[in-house]
């Protein structure tokens, strides 16, 4: 079989995903921003292409799977935006399409337990974009017959995104603030969701994905701090820490995603199942890697 992945915006776990796929012989067409980002996915066997400036069409007509990881802005979102139509002339050829949304789509729910069919209350400008740039792929989807899956991603962490190197420089703080909860997931667990959706479709179905243990920053940090055998940073209350807005804005919403359906009807079987085992296996990569 045909298999021809084009990946807008092929970041961080898109190129997890990527890791999973070339070994079986994929071949992968992943859009970045800059000639030098182009060069290091070349460099991992991806095809790169430089979007925006470059003329989709014909990678979209080759491709038999879709992802896409653009962030929406305030006009939504960006690919649909320049490709609607042409994706939508070639909906007959796509076998699967994933969109990487975010939980932040259900908003605040004061620590309280959400799942896929929470209803999408986002408090956040990013949550509200997400959510718009959800129905604007639904509404073609209905349209057009397409094999759309939705992932909404939890806070993303793995490889080069630990919190060890602030832990190590003295910059990390425990931000304490009451009732504040987050789900997080492993990039290894979100390319295996991915991998493992692409094998069993399930067009127009909504997937969580993230960990078991939703769980309090500050928590998180304490817990590298300890595997690292350095001093527990400070704690700093929320209400009178010195804080950036965006920093500040990922506090505004506090809730536990549940993530039962990517067990039931996907097989998942999380690598790491809470930020603990996550954390411990970071740490051991690094020490392999010296």
């Amino acid at each position: 079989m045909r298999r021809v992945l084009l990946s807008f915006g092929h970041g961080y776990s898109a190129q997890a995903l990527s890791r999973r796929l070339l070994p079986e012989g994929w071949r992968i067409i992943g859009t970045t921003r800059s000639a030098d980002k182009a060069d290091a996915l070349a460099a991992q066997g991806i095809e790169p292409v430089i979007w925006p400036g470059t003329d989709m069409t014909p990678y979209i007509e080759e491709a038999n799977f879709l992802l896409t990881s653009a962030a929406p802005g305030e006009d939504g979102d960006p690919v649909l935006a320049e490709w609607r139509d042409t994706i939508a002339e070639n909906a007959g050829n796509f076998r699967w399409i994933g969109y990487l949304s975010t939980t932040g789509v259900y908003g605040d729910h004061d620590g309280g337990w959400v799942d896929e069919e929470t209803g999408l209350t986002p408090t956040t400008k990013r949550g509200k974009q997400r959510v718009q740039a959800e129905g604007e792929w639904w509404h073609l989807a209905k349209e057009h017959t397409l094999p759309l899956h939705i992932f909404r991603l939890a806070g993303i962490y793995g490889p080069g995104r630990g919190p060890f190197a602030k832990v190590r420089n003295g910059t990390a703080r425990r931000i304490v603030k009451p009732n504040q909860v987050f789900s997080r997931t492993h990039v290894e667990d979100i390319a295996q969701v991915l991998a493992a959706s692409i094998a069993a479709p399930r067009p127009g179905r909504i997937y969580n994905v993230c960990d078991d243990l939703a769980a309090p920053p500050e928590d998180v940090i304490a817990h590298a701090a300890e595997l690292l055998g350095l001093p527990l940073p400070p704690a700093e209350d929320f209400a009178t820490a010195e804080m950036t807005p965006m920093a500040r804005s990922f506090y505004a919403e506090s809730k536990r995603v549940r993530n039962d359906r990517i067990k039931s009807e996907l097989g998942v079987r999380l690598l790491y199942p809470t930020y603990r085992e996550g954390l411990a296996a970071l740490l051991t990569a690094e020490g392999s890697s010296e």
